[in-house]
């Protein structure tokens, strides 16, 4: 066949990459399995498509003769009698051909496949995203002149500062409790409450902090064994006496 023309357009529909790419498309169509190609026959595809390669006018690579010089000489190997001293065998070299040919035909029907599946934006498509409610607020104050003026005289309140002023009562202190309980009691033999012992004051006030103050000092008292208290019953009335 002549050569081709330069400006003939050439097309590579097979996409091969190299040599064990067209290996394997030539153990192909042996129509058997992989494990059971004929070595020899594929040599001989092999070194019949170089030739016709030449006679189209295709650049062969350098891996495409390397191929061929190595499936040369595996094909004298098998043919010619084994040396013992060979390693490794002839057989085991067409069995590891063989053996690299299934893991490329594996790889292939993978990529094959991975690239017929259903593609996202192409064949299958993902659920919209929501795009929900919006919701819009206008706020609108109704007030009349009073509320205006409440809610000013609640907000100067809390802002104003505030002053505490203690105011000054009288009171009754706990030395002057002790001192009194202590010389009252003396002068009592029996249980005597202790309502007794408080001033006569008519101050309210005043009875209520002398009653405290009484208290606390009757149980100072009563811990130094100096009086005994004595209560039937809770929140019953509180009776004192002179310690015996």
């Amino acid at each position: 066949m002549p050569p081709a023309d330069p400006d003939t357009l050439t097309l590579d529909l097979d996409g091969w990459e190299g040599p064990l790419d067209l290996l394997l498309a030539l153990a192909r169509t042996q129509k058997v399995d992989l494990k059971a190609i004929s070595i020899l026959d594929l040599v001989e595809q092999y070194l019949g498509f170089l030739d016709s390669a030449r006679a189209v006018r295709l650049e062969v690579a350098a891996d495409y003769l390397v191929m061929a010089a190595w499936l040369a000489y595996l094909k004298s190997a098998l043919l010619l009698p084994r040396d013992p001293l060979e390693t490794p065998s002839p057989e085991e070299l067409a069995l590891r051909l063989q053996l690299r040919l299934e893991r490329l035909d594996a790889m292939r029907e993978a990529g094959a496949r991975l690239v017929a599946r259903d593609r996202l934006g192409r064949d299958v498509f993902a659920r919209g995203a929501p795009e929900g409610l919006r919701t819009i607020r206008a706020t609108a104050w109704h007030a009349e002149l009073y509320d205006i003026l409440a809610a000013y005289g609640r907000i100067s309140a809390r802002t104003r500062p505030v002053m505490h002023i203690v105011a000054v009562r009288p009171v009754m202190t706990l030395e002057v409790a002790i001192e009194r309980i202590s010389r009252l009691v003396g002068a009592a033999i029996e249980w005597t409450a202790i309502e007794r012992f408080l001033p006569g004051e008519t101050d309210p006030g005043y009875r209520r902090s002398a009653l405290a103050s009484s208290f606390v000092a009757a149980l100072e008292l009563a811990r130094q064994g100096r009086i005994e208290m004595r209560q039937q019953a809770a929140f019953a009335p509180l009776y004192l006496r002179g310690a015996p």
